[in-house]
């Protein structure tokens, strides 16, 4: 297993614990929250190279 679908398989896994352990509307928050600040907080540099490497493994 790569270590991309690790960090899928976990990140889903967190995902479920939390739609069960908290309201629908806190874990959602959190699990769009999270990576969406994660984004905000790149310069923009990193932003464009996050960008350009998203794109070219989507072109694949």
């Amino acid at each position: 297993m790569s270590n991309r679908a690790k960090v899928a398989a976990g990140g889903a896994l967190v995902g479920l614990i939390l739609l069960i352990w908290l309201p629908w509307w806190a874990a959602l928050l959190i699990i769009i929250g999270v990576p969406a600040a994660a984004y905000l907080m790149l310069d923009p540099g990193q932003r464009r190279r996050l960008r350009r490497v998203g794109h070219k493994e989507i072109r694949r």
